[in-house]
């Protein structure tokens, strides 16, 4: 009886084994690349890469002045030379409020630990204070908002251009973070030495101002890049795309020092529009 027992048990244990060893073969296998975004061989489509998913954090450009400053919801590189950002970084989903709340005062960022220009750099100064991170962006709380009123975050655009050319700048990248599903921005003006400054404390005017979006929509990445001369244009927005690249060149940021090799190469060095709707 003993021996007929053990023949049953030991049987179930073979059927058992055999069952999970082809549950096991069934299951996807995973990726090992532990999140680092990889790129797929031929199956690039223009400027779409299939990737991994990538953190926030992870697609920060890298800071010349080593001064990082993190708020909630953005993030940028301070450099007191010039007395504003270098970028400013954040994501801009797909859904948010849209609420119109009161308008706050400028103020000093009491994040940055060189001290942030004063408001009245400005005041008389024939410049817009204009804004890096919209606070059209931020409209899905009083807090972010209100954020995006730190002097940190503002750099000095004449009016025609910041309620022209850069505020429909602004506004595509609403409608495409709507139309694919949300982006990463990189914002700022091009900063080097020798350029007009305004206000007691120097404040540098950026003779260009940049742009950079990426999408990450269903684990394709593309990216497109705008470099905007500072001054009134009435010309289409894809006349100002360029590859990002070019964009690092002059100011000496590498803006995705965390993806992969081979993705970064590929993404920074297009100058494709065709595949964003303008």
């Amino acid at each position: 009886m003993k021996k007929i027992s053990s023949l049953f048990i030991l049987l179930f244990l073979i059927l058992s084994l055999g069952w999970y060893c082809r549950k096991n073969d069934m299951q996807p296998k995973k990726n090992t690349s532990e999140g680092k975004a990889v790129v797929k061989s031929e199956e690039e489509e223009s400027n779409f890469v299939s990737s991994s998913e990538i953190s926030f954090f992870e697609l920060l450009p890298t800071s010349t002045s080593k001064q990082m400053v993190f708020h909630d919801y953005y993030v940028l590189s301070y450099v007191e030379q010039y007395e504003q950002a270098e970028w400013v970084a954040y994501q801009l989903k797909r859904k948010y409020t849209v609420t119109d709340f009161k308008r706050p005062f400028f103020i000093a960022d009491p994040k940055v630990r060189t001290h942030s220009a004063d408001w009245r750099n400005y005041k008389r100064s024939g410049y817009d204070k204009g804004h890096l991170c919209p606070a059209g962006d931020m409209k899905f709380s009083k807090q972010a908002f209100e954020d995006t009123f730190y002097t940190s975050n503002i750099s000095p655009q004449l009016h025609d251009f910041n309620d022209g050319v850069w505020s429909r700048l602004e506004q595509k990248a609403r409608y495409w973070a709507v139309k694919y599903d949300g982006l990463y921005v990189i914002t700022g003006g091009v900063l080097k030495p020798g350029l007009l400054t305004i206000g007691q404390e120097k404040v540098a005017v950026p003779d260009y101002f940049y742009k950079i979006f990426l999408n990450t929509a269903g684990g394709k990445y593309k990216m497109i890049a705008f470099l905007v001369p500072h001054q009134a244009s009435e010309k289409p927005l894809y006349e100002f795309v360029v590859s990002v690249d070019a964009i690092e060149k002059m100011t000496g940021i590498n803006f995705f020092p965390k993806l992969d090799d081979a993705l970064e190469d590929t993404l920074e060095k297009g100058s494709s529009y065709k595949n964003w709707s303008f």
